[in-house]
């Protein structure tokens, strides 16, 4: 049963944006994104499918890859979208695992290396990923692929990371349809959201915000969105309470071998009372 919008669900989350841009029903959404991100032929796009997101296993024991959104283009170029709005450590060599699966599970038993299409990543972040560089300096789109790293040379295209750094975005519009796709995602209310569909009417932000409010008045999708902030609270709750932990332990060993109680605030940030209290609390073990 429909509800009363009370807010629009926001689209960088990513089971939203699943919903979002990996339905059969939002086609022309996510075409008008690839065509804002990707530097390929507007023909590209003439035949787009949504596949199956799930990598193929090659042997037992290997890893499931899951990808948000998996893309087949007209020559069956592959595309995967992923939002990651935390970095988690070793994220780079996952991206890196799973770009090589998209390409050896296109080979088969026989071998044939010629049937090798291009695989394309997309992966959009709300965290500085790349660090500014000369020359790259505010870039907030960043296109890697295999080049000489002394002069540049494309040694092979058959490989590209797209990185979409959300923070690097700036405030003042550059003109390109990227920077609108972007800016909506980076939306923090709908007033927000139909001002870019003012300014840009020939995109397919106006259907994206339609499509938002539909999903906003879901229950089941509203559930899945109340669900995943609540994984995340409680990853980042115990993230927190085991830091909490780690700080105790080390002001009880400073305690133990009788260092005062303010040169121990000074080297955890606990308060004198929080740390007085460590003398009579027993620990975890």
């Amino acid at each position: 049963m429909a509800t009363k919008i009370t807010k629009l669900l926001s689209p960088k989350v990513d089971i939203i944006f699943k919903l979002l841009f990996g339905d059969e029903r939002s086609m022309e959404i996510l075409i008008d994104f690839l065509k804002a991100v990707l530097n390929l032929p507007d023909d590209e796009f003439e035949e787009v499918a949504i596949v199956d997101p799930h990598l193929l296993r090659e042997y037992d024991g290997d890893k499931l890859g899951i990808l948000d959104v998996k893309v087949k283009t007209r020559t069956k170029k592959v595309i995967d979208i992923e939002i990651q709005l935390r970095i988690k450590p070793h994220f780079v060599e996952r991206v890196v695992f799973y770009q090589s699966k998209m390409i050896t599970e296109q080979v088969g038993a026989g071998k044939e290396f010629s049937k090798i299409q291009r695989v394309i990543n997309i992966i959009i972040t709300d965290e500085i990923l790349i660090k500014d560089y000369e020359g790259g300096e505010g870039k907030y789109h960043h296109r890697i692929s295999l080049c000489d790293v002394d002069t540049g040379y494309q040694f092979s295209n058959i490989k590209e990371i797209n990185i979409l750094e959300l923070k690097k975005l700036p405030q003042t519009d550059d003109g390109t349809n990227l920077w609108a796709w972007m800016k909506f995602l980076n939306a923090e209310n709908k007033e927000e959201m139909d001002m870019l569909v003012e300014d840009r009417p020939q995109m397919k932000i106006g259907k994206a915000v339609a499509r938002l409010e539909e999903l906003s008045q879901d229950e089941r999708a509203r559930m899945l969105f109340e669900s995943r902030q609540m994984l995340e609270w409680d990853i980042k709750l115990g993230k927190e309470a085991a830091k909490k932990e780690a700080t105790e332990g080390i002001a009880r060993n400073l305690l133990t071998i009788g260092m005062s109680v303010t040169d121990i605030s000074s080297a955890t940030g606990l308060t004198p009372t929080e740390i007085e209290a460590l003398r009579i609390l027993p620990t975890n073990n």
